[in-house]
């Protein structure tokens, strides 16, 4: 057994969660067959309109009947200058001429309506929502739980932590700075926040009362392991699926995810505006010599948005957004029900010989 006091909470078999990557990964297939494994599949739903994120739902629970979360991004109100947008744009078309697309004067809608994804997740009474970016309003937070919803916070450091903890949600996941993709950071006073997993864990544990999940660089059964020891009720894994069958990731992603090591990823601005980790690519290295100021999130990542759908098109990876965690040398290209039952196992044998120490 398993048990932990997420699994009570969560109704699940084992303290794994599938973290809820936005963009696409996530497919209805893939967030199924965790739930279906035993641990608790996950939307990123992000970038999804209220009509996606239904029908997303349905497709879901046509393939399963266990519990499963969504996740949403609280949205900011970027204040970058006018002027600093338009140099960007300009700038960009440089790489929309290489991949032979019309140049862009003008600026794209930046995100979707935060209320209306709000609404469908409660109308759809979701057994679990997560969120990053921040923390929503006390009246989103209070209508999820008297849904019946169980919330989950996002926290980079433990003073966002606590703050997640007063505002009321049920679970933190504890987000060291291995993990790929989009940091969760929020408070102003950590900005930059690039705490280990192993590091922030137990310091995050030792000052809240309510369940922390581990994230960053957690591949199979040792990071479990390491993670339960460390006093986290389970553990959050992305990179980890990325590769899987069932992943929505783009093939030349997959590849990359595949054929690269534990150096091979960076912190990154110039995609979305907000720190992120992924795959080295062209794109990143040749921005580095870009002068001016990178837009904030979520304008960054509307200017860059049909540079990747462009490169999407052109299986060209070198202008993809290639998000991945340090573990990435440990992705196999295994189905999700594969790799939830090789991690249970491994940490199952692990806690056996564990076990010889005390001895």
């Amino acid at each position: 057994m398993m048990n932990t006091e997420l699994t009570s909470k969560l109704k699940t078999q084992y303290p794994i969660i599938q973290a809820p990557m936005a963009g696409g990964p996530t497919t209805p297939a893939l967030v199924a067959a965790v739930s279906n494994a035993g641990g608790l599949g996950s939307l990123g739903a992000g970038y999804l309109s209220p009509e996606q994120i239904r029908s997303a739902f349905k497709e879901i629970r046509e393939r399963t009947d266990r519990p499963f979360g969504v996740n949403l991004f609280v949205p900011e109100q970027p204040n970058t200058p006018e002027d600093i947008i338009n140099e960007m744009n300009h700038y960009l078309n440089k790489y929309r001429v290489a991949l032979n697309m019309a140049s862009s004067t003008s600026i794209p809608s930046i995100t979707e309506s935060f209320e209306e994804q709000i609404q469908a997740v409660l109308e759809e009474k979701v057994p679990v929502f997560s969120f990053t970016f921040g923390i929503p309003s006390q009246e989103i937070i209070q209508a999820m739980k008297r849904n019946g919803t169980f919330v989950i916070g996002t926290a980079t450091t433990v003073d966002e932590a606590a703050a997640l903890e007063a505002a009321g949600v049920d679970a933190i996941v504890a987000q060291g700075s291995e993990a790929g993709g989009h940091r969760g950071s929020f408070l102003t006073s950590s900005p930059d926040a690039l705490i280990g997993t192993m590091a922030l864990v137990p310091q995050m544990v030792d000052h809240v009362s309510v369940p922390v999940i581990a994230s960053g660089g957690i591949m199979d059964g040792r990071g479990l392991v390491a993670s339960l020891s460390l006093g986290a009720s389970a553990v959050q894994m992305g990179t980890a699926f990325l590769a899987s069958a069932e992943s929505g990731a783009h093939a030349a992603q997959k590849q990359r995810i595949l054929s690269s090591n534990e150096d091979s990823t960076e912190m990154t601005k110039v995609y979305s505006g907000k720190a992120a980790r992924g795959i080295l690519t062209d794109f990143m290295k040749d921005m580095r010599s870009y002068e001016g100021s990178i837009p904030a999130y979520p304008i960054q990542n509307a200017l860059t948005r049909d540079i990747r759908q462009a490169a999407a098109r052109g299986n060209n990876p070198e202008y993809l957004s290639l998000w991945a965690g340090q573990g990435l040398r440990l992705a196999a290209n295994l189905s999700a029900a594969e790799i939830v039952k090789q991690t249970v196992n491994q940490a199952r044998h692990l806690i056996r010989n564990m076990g010889q120490f005390g001895e």
